[in-house]
């Protein structure tokens, strides 16, 4: 597969098989990964790779907390769309596309819940990646980094026949992952990524994202 073709086909996946992914091809993709470009070869990325009985253990605390209503407290603190936006616009449209693949109507409530409890649980990966950097930088600038970083362990993973599915709901409470993954509290938990084999016969794993056409969002200069 060329870098052409992973970037045209990569997509998140929302849900996985029980596969485990051998440590060795995490290990490589993270090798490939981390030739991601940094300002000053700074490499602010950091990683915690968890799996098995701990990674379970951290799914089952993220939904103790969702169902109490603890109030998200993430390290990097994030707001929402702005509302009547073409970004809000955007969010809407893939939402209804996910809906109606998973026939989660608006008044189904239970439904809405058990798919909000999905990122909270990693997309039921057998895998998850966690991207911290040391508190000591300032963003924004390694955020646009990690950023990279990101990106390149999406497309590596497609080399190994894995899919991916970055998640912001899995360090919305980075209490878990300090406590139950040892991430020291000096580190601060910028993303995650969940990280396995997908499982095709989901529905929502056959959404296929729009993209805006790049003359809305293009200005050529110079150009004759």
């Amino acid at each position: 597969m060329n870098i052409i073709e992973a970037i045209k086909i990569r997509k998140s996946i929302r849900d996985f098989t029980a596969d485990p992914v051998p440590q060795h091809i995490l290990r490589e993709i993270i090798e490939v990964a981390s030739r991601a470009p940094s300002a000053e070869n700074s490499q602010p990325w950091e990683f915690t790779i968890i799996a098995g009985d701990i990674l379970n253990t951290i799914r089952k605390a993220n939904i103790e907390k969702l169902k109490s209503k603890a109030l998200p407290n993430p390290d990097l603190p994030a707001k929402g769309l702005p509302r009547d936006s073409v970004y809000r616009r955007r969010q809407i449209e893939i939402a209804k596309q996910l809906f109606g693949l998973m026939d989660i109507s608006r008044e189904d409530l239970e439904k809405r819940d058990r798919w909000m409890e999905l990122g909270f649980r990693y997309f039921n990966a057998p895998a998850a990646i966690v991207i911290s950097m040391d508190r000591s930088l300032h963003y924004p600038r390694p955020i646009f980094d990690i950023g990279s970083i990101t990106q390149n362990i999406c497309l590596a993973a497609l080399h190994y026949g894995l899919g991916t599915c970055i998640a912001n709901q899995g360090i919305t409470y980075p209490e878990v992952l300090h406590e139950l993954a040892g991430i020291p509290e000096s580190k601060r938990i910028v993303i995650s990524i969940a990280i396995g084999y997908p499982n095709w016969d989901f529905p929502a794993n056959n959404v296929v994202s729009n993209r805006e056409p790049i003359e809305n969002i293009t200005t050529w200069v110079g150009f004759e």
